[in-house]
């Protein structure tokens, strides 16, 4: 009967991750036939990159949040990490390779180079709790920030020349170039990001995170958040699961920043682009989605990023109606009778699903009455 239940269970999961990846799918698809009729303005059509780069990040968050059980404010510096090491790298090598084999290169450049800050700061950052950890990892990204707003890097026939005063103290030679011109940062950036680009990055951290949180690794991950001196009690290794989640999230949103970087012709480390606001605004993705909920999410960060937008003709009213958006988005995910009507429509959706299974059950008992 157990086995009966962990298939049901696995096969209802399936079944809700299968979803969720129909729902990118077809979203994409729908956006495509807008595009080639026509139907998509300029302006939305400028959004569609940063849209899927908020999705990564909102869906990267919450596996610290939400199912490590983690408080982190410094999730706008791992994202400037990848996107410097995928932007420094696409421009010292922008020519001797294809493009698309530079970029993908450029890709796990930045997902390694943010993975290993994040098991960086997790060794002694994880140890705190709370308000403690929120504080430190907020402090690590403003760290980031300035320090590659000091950075200078050039390179000539010599090799590679660094700074941390200006650009003059390179001493470059006349067939020099600066990479990294400090507060300026990197200008020339190849243009690779693409909205098809972006899809495929969103199906590829949703399977490394859904398929993450359902594995044995994701049930230990989580039993640490539901109670972490439990956990440890049956040899549970806090230590190691912790840095996991936070180093796999570091690693989604340093891709995130290589996709960011790789849309723009200049990418500079600037407070709105990576600062404590940037951080807040991804938690809000994650809080008004429901902590936990990786489809919310999702729905959560397209919904907040185009609705300014949407709303710019009311230019007297439109942060009003946000503000009220947000309000409630808020009441419908955490307010008591909202949380009842999702669980009875989940309930009725899921119904067909278990009276199928209803004779499975049965012809087990069936079974195991004949054994006896």
């Amino acid at each position: 009967m157990n086995k009966m239940n962990a298939k049901l269970k696995l096969s209802k999961t399936a079944k809700s991750n299968a979803i969720t990846y129909l729902i990118v799918i077809v979203v994409y698809l729908a956006v495509q036939i807008l595009l080639a009729g026509g139907h998509v303005s300029s302006l939305m059509e400028g959004l569609l990159v940063p849209l899927c780069i908020y999705v990564m990040l909102a869906v990267s968050l919450n596996l610290t949040v939400g199912i490590l059980g983690e408080l982190s404010l410094g999730h706008a510096g791992f994202m400037c990490v990848g996107a410097f090491a995928g932007a420094f790298f696409s421009k010292c090598t922008q020519g001797a390779m294809p493009d698309g084999i530079r970029f993908f290169l450029a890709l796990v450049l930045g997902a390694v180079a943010a993975g290993v800050f994040g098991i960086i700061i997790g060794i002694p950052v994880l140890r705190l709790k709370g308000d403690y950890l929120a504080i430190v990892t907020l402090a690590f990204g403003e760290i980031i920030k300035n320090l590659v707003n000091v950075l200078y890097i050039g390179r000539d026939s010599d090799g590679f020349h660094f700074s941390m005063k200006d650009s003059i103290s390179l001493h470059l030679k006349e067939d020099g170039e600066v990479l990294i011109n400090g507060a300026q940062g990197i200008t020339g950036t190849p243009h690779d990001a693409s909205f098809t680009v972006g899809i495929i990055l969103i199906l590829l951290s949703l399977f490394i995170i859904l398929n993450l949180v359902n594995s044995r690794d994701g049930r230990a991950i989580m039993s640490i958040r539901d109670n972490r001196i439990a956990a440890e009690s049956v040899g549970i290794n806090i230590t190691k699961y912790k840095l996991m989640a936070f180093s796999i999230s570091a690693s989604i949103a340093g891709v995130a920043g290589v996709l960011y970087a790789h849309n723009l012709s200049t990418l500079t480390a600037l407070p709105k682009n990576f600062g404590y606001n940037m951080s807040i605004m991804i938690l809000v993705f994650v809080v008004l989605g429901g902590i936990g909920n990786i489809r919310g999410s999702i729905l959560a960060a397209v919904i907040l990023t185009l609705l300014p937008e949407l709303l710019r003709g009311l230019s007297d009213y439109r942060m009003l109606i946000y503000a009220v958006v947000l309000i409630v988005m808020m009441l419908f995910n955490w307010s008591p009778k909202a949380v009842a009507w999702k669980e009875s429509m989940k309930e009725k959706y899921f119904s067909g699903f278990q009276k199928k299974t209803g004779a499975g059950a049965s012809a087990v008992n069936t079974e195991k009455k004949e054994v006896k």
